[in-house]
């Protein structure tokens, strides 16, 4: 309370002492317990409920509100309320100058309605108060103010006993407005706080469902087009799946899409690494732990399943799992319910299982590392990814949008990739999959100065496996290498142009019959480079 709040506090409790000494012992007592509310808890939710509950104790009234405006909407809500439902609080809803409500935010003027029956301005927007009650109730409502600002309204209902007693409540109520002013302000500032983290939220959660929409899913070859069919008729399911397939195929992409193309979408996805994680920490990991459970617990810690409820929990590298942990997880594939390490109460989980593993699982079921229930418990339905060495005309729509994402995130100019380059990764066997091409180009797009990524810029281990096959003589030939590089720059130049020749020699800066010249040696065909090439 500043100065200036307890010299009004004062004033008040002196002219009314006057007249009624035990009624002023009653507004101080009531403004002292105001005062020790606000200051004794930094929940500021429950101080507010905290007052309201004094002011029906104290001050013989009944219901009671606290309304906050909000600039966003231009709306004023019930934030807090005494003897309302929550479902008639959440209809309190007013928009500035409607009913006494607004009224009273948007002129700053506190109103008192002696019989609510009687005044038409009162809308009961709450529908809380009956027919009959109306003709005994008085309602008396006054502004929030924080400096210059009204941030909202106190209201109170309580029975009518006269015109002296509104005006002394109506000093009470003033003079608590004032003190709550800053809870409220604080309040206000955090519920706008939290509407723009839910609106980030949902904007991000739209923003992962179309990135990871199967339309967004990069892969033409016939095989990957049958992963995402599969992927996208299990989505709409609560089916558990199991993907399987080399490490750096994608497994994890795939998981993800199949998450937010599903009805579980809204709710979390979240991500197990089973090989990642300490053989002692995985069950507390998975399953959480209650305070003293074992050494180090020094509280109780949620596990990843009961974070993902109403959602996805995708177990990467379930293979890794030990064994002991497998009986647990097949109780809670089987009942989807499970105990915290050290706990006793049964925790119910609602989540949608999406395992992966890049281990021959039917080699481990026969030397005992895997459980063989379990297995056929993850194996509802299976999905195989192939490695990329299996897809190789998806290499290539790999690499350039890896290009374009690199390029992008680190300010780069970089156009295209030369077309012996794209040569070299395509006869190369990518034994790291898709993610050790997203590495390999991203290293090229920091090492290039040029508008194109060429041969040169790939690295070493690339250039030798594919090169390995020749003879070393004949690998260093200055004569093969000068028309090795001659015959790129002809591609280069072909792509440029659409395949017209005349325009690839005016941009070589030769002539059309020293290119037909070469094309002809080099057995290029112009046709593929043209937009509309009829196929045979």
């Amino acid at each position: 309370m500043n100065g200036e709040e307890m010299i009004r506090a004062q004033n008040l409790v002196d002219q009314v002492a006057l007249n009624d000494p035990y009624k002023a012992i009653i507004e101080l007592t009531c403004l002292y317990e105001v005062t020790k509310a606000l200051s004794s808890t930094l929940d500021i939710k429950k101080a507010l409920r905290e007052i309201l509950e004094i002011l029906s104790k104290r001050a013989s009234m009944e219901r009671g509100t606290i309304t906050i405006f909000n600039p966003k909407t231009q709306e004023l809500q019930i934030e807090v309320a005494k003897g309302l439902t929550n479902q008639a609080r959440r209809r309190g809803r007013y928009r500035l100058g409607e009913g006494i409500t607004g009224t009273v935010a948007a002129t700053g003027e506190p109103i008192v309605v002696p019989r609510i029956g009687n005044d038409p301005r009162f809308l009961n927007k709450t529908r809380s108060r009956s027919g009959d009650e109306k003709e005994e109730l008085s309602f008396i409502c006054v502004p929030i103010r924080s400096e210059k600002e009204i941030i909202g309204a106190l209201s109170v209902d309580r029975r009518y006993t006269g015109e002296k007693a509104l005006e002394d409540d109506l000093r009470l109520l003033t003079i608590i407005s004032g003190l709550i002013a800053q809870s409220v302000k604080k309040l206000q500032e955090a519920n706008l706080e939290r509407e723009s983290l839910m609106e980030e939220n949902r904007q991000l959660k739209m923003a992962l469902q179309e990135r990871f929409s199967f339309g967004k899913l990069i892969g033409k070859s016939t095989r990957m087009q049958e992963v995402f069919e599969m992927a996208h008729r299990v989505s709409k399911s609560n089916a558990t799946i199991l993907l399987r397939g080399e490490s750096g195929t994608g497994k994890s992409l795939i998981a993800r899409a199949i998450h937010f193309n599903s009805p579980r979408a809204k709710g979390p996805f979240v991500t197990v690494n089973c090989s990642a994680l300490p053989e002692s920490l995985v069950e507390s990991e998975l399953f959480g732990h209650e305070r003293g459970a074992f050494t180090g617990a020094l509280q109780t810690k949620k596990g990843r399943f009961e974070l993902a409820h109403k959602g996805t929990i995708f177990l990467d590298e379930i293979g890794e799992l030990p064994h002991a942990v497998q009986v647990k997880l097949l109780n809670v594939i089987q009942d989807r319910e499970f105990q915290r390490v050290g706990g006793q109460k049964t925790i119910r989980c609602d989540v949608r299982i999406i395992a992966a593993t890049n281990k021959d699982l039917e080699r481990a079921l026969e030397e005992g590392q895997f459980r063989e229930d379990l297995y056929y418990r993850l194996n509802v339905f299976p999905i195989y990814i192939p490695p990329l060495r299996e897809r190789k005309t998806d290499i290539i729509l790999l690499a350039e949008h890896f290009l374009e994402r690199f390029s992008s995130q680190n300010g780069r100019d970089i156009k295209r990739i030369s077309q012996k380059a794209l040569d070299l990764l395509v006869q190369y066997k990518w034994p790291g999959n898709v993610r050790e091409l997203e590495n390999c180009i991203e290293r090229a797009v920091l090492i290039c100065d040029d508008d194109t990524i060429r041969a040169h810029h790939l690295p070493p281990s690339i250039k030798a496996l594919t090169g390995a096959g020749e003879q070393g003589s004949d690998r260093w030939s200055f004569k093969k290498r000068v028309a090795e590089f001659e015959k790129e720059l002809i591609l280069e130049a072909l792509k440029e142009t659409k395949g017209n020749q005349s325009k690839a020699a005016k941009l070589l800066g030769t002539t059309l019959r020293i290119i037909n010249y070469k094309i002809q040696k080099y057995d290029i065909d112009p046709e593929e480079f043209k937009p509309m090439r009829k196929l045979a």
